[in-house]
């Protein structure tokens, strides 16, 4: 039937803290007990080097048959995409790690700080900072890594507070969110223009929604929704988008007559 098979994972960019030779080797270690964990496998056929390193003999075995399964298993590749952090070493180097559940999560502190200075612009949401060029730099691991596996931003969008003194009108006006759609937008482009396979483009989301943990009190929509009446309201965000989409489809197409071929730019 010509359908496609993919996994989804959430994918943070990551920067060392420092110019240490320790924070450096200590992105790619947090990476790899949070992202490749799952990639590796599907992609490569086996656990990232650093997890065998450090999990050894406790690392399950793959089977022959486990590898016939795996092998080409993914069609593509979506990526949730939707703020960066710093990485400091605590392997190597004295610090006070995470609360983490794991093995690993005292082997790397995670942090949206350096120097006092946040990594970019903090949001309505504890763990989301604005950091545009994390997009670009996410997308950009992913070709290089993963033998460009066709892509497609599955999850990336802007949270505002909602609470019971938020008026309507002042929801609507989110020119928040259009900034932060522009710049991730804007990296994104860029990357598919030095040749990132990235299909589309799938912003969170469509509607205010139950987030998770904090229930009602975050709206990720590009529609507004009244909770008591359910009525469905554009915010200034809807038309922002819509404006985007047309631009850039013209110009798709215009690329397309000129050349004769056209990078994918669905957003």
């Amino acid at each position: 039937q010509a359908g496609v098979v993919g996994i989804v994972l959430h994918a943070l960019w990551l920067e060392p803290l420092s110019e240490s030779p320790s924070d450096k080797i200590a992105v790619e270690r947090a990476q790899s007990f949070f992202m490749k964990w799952f990639l590796d496998p599907i992609i490569f056929g086996e656990y990232p080097a650093e997890m065998r390193r450090i999990l050894g003999p406790n690392l399950p075995r793959f089977s022959s048959k486990d590898l016939k399964l795996l092998h080409k298993a993914a069609d593509f590749i979506g990526i949730n995409h939707y703020t960066s952090f710093y990485v400091r070493d605590c392997m190597y180097s004295a610090c006070e790690s995470g609360p983490g559940a794991s093995w690993t999560e005292g082997s790397y502190q995670r942090t949206p700080w350096r120097n006092s200075v946040p990594i970019g612009e903090p949001t309505a949401m504890s763990w989301l900072y604005i950091h545009p060029q994390g997009m670009e730099n996410i997308v950009t691991y992913m070709k290089e890594r993963y033998n460009n596996t066709p892509m497609f931003i599955t999850e990336n969008g802007y949270a505002q507070e909602s609470n019971q003194s938020s008026l309507t009108n002042d929801l609507l006006k989110d020119g928040k969110r259009v900034e932060y759609m522009a710049g991730y937008l804007d990296a994104l482009l860029r990357t598919i223009r030095n040749g990132a396979d990235v299909r589309g483009y799938f912003a969170w989301s469509l509607l205010d929604n139950f987030e998770w943990l904090e229930g009602y009190t975050k709206r990720f929509g590009l529609y507004h929704v009244d909770y008591g009446t359910l009525k469905r309201s554009p915010k200034s965000s809807v038309s922002w988008y819509k404006e985007f989409i047309a631009k850039h489809r013209k110009q798709t197409i215009l690329r397309r007559g000129k050349t004769g071929v056209s990078t994918c730019e669905h957003f």
